[in-house]
């Protein structure tokens, strides 16, 4: 009995143990849901009128550089105009007259939407579990490999072309699938069912030249050699400062182009970017890298940027500051009255969102933009997130020169230009104001749109048609963003602090987050055989022409020999009715033209048999060929990286045997100054043996004079009472009394020989002595 007893406890016991991680589970996968994701795009060049959107909004306004774009943000380069954008491993090129969108944007998807224009697509890097889509309104492309590709979308969304200069992508619409290799270009036509045409890929035009000589732009640059190739932004930092090495930092990138008194975060203004929350927007060209990855410092009265580990891939960050003062809940000690401030966090100093993360992601954003341990990542992720503590924590920044930047709350909500509205504050209101992981401050329509939020809608936006328009897509994209409005009550609740993942899908329409409006899922699907046309033949009717104005024509290939499921012409030969024909015997005239029509026929069929081979024959060249060309890319990207890794090894040796020269140079510097040391500290003393000698002689000295002095006193006063005595006897004669007084004087000192003056004053004195008494 006991036994069974025992076994039920055991099972009951296993069952619990069993419920309890399942009861965990989910839990710890609703914290890292709600992580943002790792890296957004940078829009870095803007040439003529370009628009801006934020996702989940309806109004247009002006685009401004630096600014941060993620999924559901909307991008507009009307014609005549281009743009520029970076994810770190890929830039992304909009010529005039181009609808663009991120219907995903996250660590391991790209997912773009084109619904009319151009896109020059460069990729440096994809990684094998990574999607890169663009999908237009009649087919989503998937880049396959890095390399160099163009896209257009036409006017009425019926047809895309494609260029791939360089890797490989692959078509997908209609259940078909067509793949593109190096070299080549296709048009795809179609909306129900996709058709191909496959070619050689053109020419180059204007817009591809600019794109070649912005790629150029960037090549060699020389901070490359310090951070990592995904820290967003570095290229710029060439041309606007320079690159110091700091025994205690390591390599620090310091401004050049700034006025005197300048700090970080003070040249810009600050937005609201869900689901980061308050984001810094700067002004400076230069100003992106530094403000979202790495830390600052400030070295001796300048301001420098310290990148994270060059070997870690960055996590992005809305801005690395921690925030002091202001809010509702604090109302005016210090100083600071209901002013928001802040200052940049510092090399080692562990960084502290503002938003719903978790612990992973905490120890990500702070390993991979600065040199910290990650038990103190824990151990301050504790504090401050657990335990809501943030009082103990010493900011090197908080009092560094100029580290405070403070301003009203109106400035910092209404996406004003900081530096305009900036609050003196001294150290002694820094010292007594509060600190925060996050500014209190509740967002505002003109937080989300920016400084253009007065002049929303006044702006060039794309045709509503255009906006409207439908998109094939092979990735399934997440759910549209919410609107800022749906989300303004909930934010008010807890200000400064975004809503959660989970919490934005509670103000959702059921609907909408079931399915995605304007999207449409492409079904799966088969590789299809596209027509493939003589090398250096004339382009299709269908494709469209090169050039900024240029988009795909409207009608499709005028070639249908892909197209699935084709019925035979009713005119091709066998298929034509045959005049005179009918239901009794063939006469021998018509056997006759039957069999001439057969014969026709069976050569039009071998032809084009042959032909089929020799386009067979030329594609397999072209793979071999392509093949090749993919084998010596490789070899050629090996040499690349094995060059790079000897590069950065001898980089490291060389930074190593700087240390090391700097530790011996610091070494010696500091024995030498210990040297110093004990030579003045031995010089004091002797000093002081001197003085204290000297001190010992000058008193003995005064003893000896005072001793003197008082024995001479003693002397006369007794020489004075016996002349007065002598005085008083005048039955002494007057020579015993001289005697008598000379007998009674001590035995005469040895003097310095007597002046003139000294001799007659002595005479005169005796011979008063002589004279008898009266």
């Amino acid at each position: 009995m006991n036994t069974q007893i025992q076994k039920r406890l055991s099972w009951l016991i296993a069952l619990l143990a069993v419920a309890s991680v399942m009861l965990t589970l989910p839990q710890t996968a609703i914290a890292d849901d709600d992580d943002p994701p790792g890296r957004v795009a940078r829009l870095n060049y803007i040439q003529g009128s370009v628009s801006f959107e934020p996702a989940g909004e309806q109004d247009w306004v002006q685009a401004f550089t630096n600014r941060p774009i993620t999924t559901g943000d909307r991008l507009w380069a009307d014609q005549g105009a281009r743009a520029e954008l970076h994810t770190g491993a890929a830039t992304i090129r909009l010529s005039g007259g181009t609808g663009f969108s991120f219907l995903n944007l996250d660590d391991r998807t790209v997912q773009i939407e084109l619904t009319e224009g151009t896109l020059d697509i460069r990729v440096r890097r994809l990684d094998n579990d990574e999607i890169f889509e663009v999908d237009t309104p009649n087919q989503a492309f998937s880049i396959l490999r890095p390399g160099r590709y163009r896209i257009q979308a036409s006017q009425d969304g019926n047809s895309t072309y494609v260029i791939v200069r360089s890797g490989e992508g692959e078509a997908t619409g209609g259940g078909q699938t067509y793949t593109l290799r190096s070299g080549q270009s296709g048009t795809f036509s179609g909306t129900d069912s996709l058709y191909a045409d496959i070619y050689d890929a053109s020419d180059r035009d204007d817009f591809d030249s600019w794109g070649d000589d912005r790629d150029r732009r960037y090549e060699g640059s020389r901070s490359a050699r310090y951070v990592s190739p995904d820290v967003v932004g570095y290229e710029d930092l060439d041309d606007y400062g320079s690159w110091n090495y700091d025994r205690r930092y390591g390599n620090v990138w310091m401004p050049t182009r700034v006025n005197s008194g300048w700090a970080p975060y003070r040249q810009g203004h600050w937005a609201w970017i869900s689901p980061w929350g308050w984001t810094w927007v700067d002004d400076e060209p230069w100003g992106y890298a530094p403000y979202h990855y790495g830390r600052w410092v400030s070295l001796r009265g300048r301001w420098g940027w310290v990148p994270g580990p060059r070997e870690v891939r960055p996590v992005y960050a809305p801005a690395l500051v921690v925030f002091i003062g202001g809010g509702p809940q604090y109302r005016g000690g210090g100083g600071f009255g209901v002013n928001v401030g802040w200052f940049p966090l510092g090399p080692r100093e562990v960084y502290v969102p503002s938003y719903n993360v978790s612990p992973r992601y905490v120890e990500r954003v702070n390993v991979s933009n600065t040199t910290v341990n990650t038990t103190t990542i824990t151990n301050v992720y504790n504090t401050q997130i657990v335990n809501n503590n943030v009082t103990n924590i010493t900011y090197v920044n908080r009092t560094a020169p100029g580290g405070v930047t403070a301003v009203p709350q109106n400035t910092f909500t209404n996406a004003q230009p900081v530096a305009r509205a900036v609050v003196a504050v001294n150290q002694q209101q820094i010292a007594a104001a509060p600190i925060t992981r996050r500014a209190a401050v509740v967002p505002t329509r003109s937080s989300v749109l920016g400084p253009a939020a007065p002049a929303a809608n006044r702006v060039a936006r794309p045709p509503a048609a255009i906006v409207q328009r439908t998109v094939v897509a092979k990735a399934p994209p997440p759910p549209p963003p919410v609107s800022f409005e749906k989300q303004q009550k909930a934010l008010e609740a807890h200000p400064g602090q975004p809503l959660a993942r989970r919490e934005v899908e509670t103000l959702r329409p059921a609907r909408v987050a079931a399915e995605r409006p304007q999207v449409r899922q492409a079904p799966p699907g088969k590789p299809a055989t596209p027509n493939i046309n003589r090398p250096n033949a004339s382009r299709p009717s269908g494709q469209p022409a090169l050039g900024n104005s240029g988009q795909p024509a409207n009608a499709p290939p005028s070639n249908t020999a892909n197209k699935p499921g084709s019925a035979p012409d009713a005119n091709a030969p066998g298929q034509r009715p045959q005049p005179g024909r009918n239901d009794g015997q063939p006469s021998s005239q018509q056997q006759a033209e039957q069999t001439r029509q057969q014969q026709q026929a069976d050569k039009a069929r071998e032809q084009q048999a042959n032909q089929q081979q020799q386009q067979e024959e030329r594609a397999r060249q072209r793979q071999e060929a392509q093949q090749q060309a993919d084998q010596a890319r490789k070899q050629q990207e090996q040499q690349q990286a094995d060059q790079a890794r000897q590069r950065q090894e001898a980089q490291q040796q060389a930074d190593q045997a700087r240390k090391q020269q700097d530790q011996q140079q610091a070494d010696r510097a500091r024995q030498r100054q210990e040297a110093q040391q004990q030579s003045d500290q031995a010089r004091k003393q002797q000093d002081q043996q001197q003085a204290d000698r000297a001190r010992q002689r000058q008193e003995a000295q005064q003893q000896a004079d005072q001793a003197r002095k008082q024995q001479q006193d003693q002397q006369q006063a007794d020489r004075a009472r016996q002349r007065q005595a002598d005085q008083q006897r005048p039955d002494r004669p007057p020579n015993a009394q001289a005697a008598e007084r000379q007998k009674n004087q001590p035995e005469a000192q040895p003097k310095r020989p007597l002046t003139k003056e000294e001799k007659a004053r002595e005479e005169q004195k005796k011979r008063e002595e002589q004279q008898p008494p009266q």
